[in-house]
């Protein structure tokens, strides 16, 4: 099997066997608190599933038990939301993650011009899925209020902290993009980059289960 492409560069499995060394390449106490730290922020990001949990219960008992939905105010229905500027807004989000996935395997193969472009990358969607959700609370149907009806209640309070987790994710990835360049991590040791990629695949699969929930059910 041969390691090396025709050009002389490194194969992909060379390549991963050179990740793989290099992570173990560790001294034992800091390999045994990455494995704490992991398995810390594993827990976290499962509490954090349980209060999402808790609020998507919530919508959809209240859902269940109302005779309309969108509900009816002022005897007129609730409008849908757009689900065509929703699914632009999702390709955005989503785009993200894999833009983070790269940054993370640039960075374990020690590509750092790489791992700015994607990472800065991701910033800068984020963002811009930010400014696209204000865009449609600043447009949202006539009658969907915070304090109007179940339905505005629902969706600008889940939504609006999925918002708080992406906004919490940009600063986390503008942290992260600062230490790495201030040398913070090494091609070894880098679990920063490791949990700023979780926590962001993480709003990833939330925002999933919302767009579904609000804009296609």
């Amino acid at each position: 099997m041969a390691v090396e492409s025709t050009f002389g560069q490194p194969s992909p499995l060379l390549e991963r066997a050179a990740v793989e060394a290099r992570y173990h390449n560790v001294d034992a106490l800091y390999e045994e608190t990455r494995d704490m730290r992991l398995f810390g922020f594993i827990l976290f990001l499962l509490a954090d599933c349980v209060l999402f949990s808790s609020f998507i219960f919530a919508y959809l008992f209240l859902r269940a038990s109302a005779p309309t939905w969108p509900p009816v105010v002022n005897g007129t229905q609730i409008g849908r939301l757009d689900v065509a500027f929703g699914a632009l807004n999702s390709i955005v989000l989503f785009g993200s993650g894999v833009t983070m996935h790269f940054a993370l395997e640039s960075w374990k193969n020690l590509k750092t011009r790489a791992f700015n472009v994607w990472i800065v990358t991701t910033t800068l969607l984020g963002i811009a899925f930010l400014l696209g959700q204000a865009h449609e609370y600043t447009s949202a149907p006539a009658g969907l209020t915070w304090s109007g009806n179940a339905f505005g209640a629902t969706y600008f309070t889940l939504t609006g902290l999925h918002g708080f987790h992406v906004f919490a994710g940009v600063c986390y990835l503008i942290v992260l993009t600062i230490q790495a360049n201030r040398g913070v991590y090494t091609g070894s040791k880098y679990f920063g980059l490791t949990a700023g990629t979780l926590y962001w695949h993480f709003v990833d699969v939330i925002w999933v289960l919302l767009f579904v929930l609000f804009y296609l059910w």
